[in-house]
């Protein structure tokens, strides 16, 4: 089978329009993102605490949905901190690849008694552009929503349909603010018998970092050409994670010589 012909890899997230009430809908099942990520946890060899991990899950199907929302050329990182519990979470997806990752942080976090969401979001070729919220609630979906409300000036709301199966309702002009306000879990079961929907495309999206070795060099080129007794300090090999999925990677000062050159 040519690659042409291969079909497309990841889970499926689909969106719609609600059509007289001016809104989008974008649905998917988690279930096959959510067993990679499992996998890989167990590759580092991490057993997250229930509570985060979910929190993360959360975090990673509210950023796939809003991701297959957005234009095509788009990357998207979200840092969203809460104050209690104590967590950072990160989780990030870019268009163009059809990616997403993420990572749970709950050791040596900040604690500083404010809960924040950090948006950096990079079109094409152009600027990247942040947005900071100050968030009231410790949940992910509903941090997501007051990131809606502030930065992106138009309002979503994010349902859980199953276990692992979850809906975003993100409003455009002209939206039936009124039928928006009072959609419920209950409403979102029928919104496909009770609604005009169109189905506006399919994306498929694969949890995939894309970090090795050379990308790793990458980040530490501009420190070792500057400092490299600093960086090494008396070993000849640097271990060093991921920022993005937390993989680990041993560099040794030979092959960052040979890089820099």
């Amino acid at each position: 089978m040519s690659e042409e012909n291969e079909p497309p890899q990841g889970l499926e997230v689909r969106t719609y329009f609600v059509r007289e009430r001016n809104a989008l809908v974008a649905r998917a099942d988690f279930g096959e993102m959510y067993v990679d990520y499992y996998l890989h946890q167990s590759t580092l060899g991490h057993r997250p605490a229930p509570g985060p991990d979910a929190m993360l899950k959360d975090a990673l199907a509210a950023l796939t949905l809003h991701c297959a929302s957005r234009p095509w050329n788009e990357t998207t990182a979200w840092t969203i901190h809460f104050a209690d519990p104590l967590v950072n979470l990160f989780v990030t997806g870019d268009n163009n690849r059809g990616a997403v990752v993420g990572q749970l942080f709950t050791d040596n976090v900040k604690r500083d008694g404010r809960s924040v969401f950090i948006s950096d979001v990079l079109r094409g070729t152009g600027q990247p552009r942040r947005s900071i919220v100050e968030l009231r609630d410790a949940d992910v979906f509903l941090a997501v929503e007051r990131y809606y409300e502030q930065s992106e000036q138009s309002p979503a709301r994010l349902f859980r349909h199953g276990d692992e199966d979850f809906v975003m309702v993100s409003a455009h002009p002209d939206c039936d603010l009124a039928w928006f306000e009072a959609l419920d879990e209950e409403a979102i079961r029928t919104i496909d018998q009770k609604e005009q929907l169109s189905l506006l495309e399919k994306r498929f999206y694969r949890w995939d970092c894309g970090c090795n070795e050379q990308r790793m060099m990458q980040v530490l080129a501009p420190t070792f050409r500057q400092e490299p007794a600093d960086l090494f300090g008396p070993d000849e090999v640097l271990r060093m994670s991921c920022p993005r999925c937390g993989a680990w990677y041993a560099i040794t000062r030979e092959a960052m010589e040979a890089y820099v050159k």
